[in-house]
C-alpha cells in the first residue's frame, strides 16, 4: 500500500521527517524534493568496484549548468528524510524524465528506518541545462507488512551530503 499525500502529511514529525518542507511541494500519493547545488562527478573514467574511486565537486550556478549526455552526476536533494515505520521509494518526476534526464539509476528503493540525504545518480541522453533548487524527484513511501529491523548500515545512514559508492567496503570483510 503506498501512502496518499495527505497520509504522508499526518504523519509529518511522527512516523515520516522531511526536512525542509512545503506544503506546496505534497502531490496526490507523494512529496517533490529538491535538487542540491552541489554535484559530484568521479576523477577517471574507469570506476573499479573494488577500489575508493575518487570524485570532484561542482557547485551549480543560479544560472545553471549543462550536464553532458555518457557521464555520471552525483547529486542530492536538498530535504533531509526520516521514516521508523514505511518503507521510501524515490523516483524522478515525469517532467525531467521526459527531458531525457534520469535521477538514479538503480537505487530508488530505501530500507525503513533510512535517515539522510537522497543520492541521485543523474545521467541524460541529450546535453541538458540543470538549476539547484529544482523539484527533480518525489519519495512516496509503502507500508511494511510483519516484524522487520530498522536499516542501520554503516554506510549510508545519517549521511551529511552526496554519498559516492562504499562498495568497496564490501571488499574489505
Amino acid at each position: 500500500m503506498i501512502l496518499s499525500g495527505k497520509e504522508i502529511e499526518k504523519q509529518l514529525g511522527d512516523k515520516i521527517k522531511i526536512t525542509p518542507y512545503s506544503p506546496t511541494q505534497l502531490n496526490p500519493n507523494s512529496y517533490n524534493l529538491t535538487l542540491h547545488n552541489e554535484l559530484l562527478v568521479y576523477d577517471n573514467e574507469l570506476l573499479d568496484m573494488k577500489k575508493e574511486n575518487t570524485a570532484t565537486s561542482i557547485i551549480l550556478p543560479d544560472e545553471g549548468m549543462v550536464l553532458a549526455p555518457g557521464k555520471l552526476y552525483l547529486g542530492r536533494t536538498i530535504e533531509y528524510t526520516e521514516t521508523s515505520s514505511y518503507v521510501p521509494m524515490l523516483e524522478g518526476r515525469s517532467s525531467i524524465g521526459r527531458l531525457g534526464l534520469f535521477v538514479h539509476i538503480t537505487a530508488g528503493f530505501g530500507d525503513v528506518g533510512f535517515s539522510g540525504f537522497w543520492t541521485l545518480e543523474m545521467f541524460c541522453v541529450q546535453p541538458i541545462r540543470i538549476y539547484p533548487g529544482v523539484q527533480i524527484c518525489q519519495i512516496f513511501y509503502h507500508a511494511i507488512e510483519g516484524d522487520y529491523t530498522l536499516y542501520e548500515s554503516g554506510k549510508y545512514q545519517k549521511n551529511k551530503g552526496i554519498q559516492p559508492s562504499l562498495l568497496f567496503r564490501d571488499f574489505e570483510k
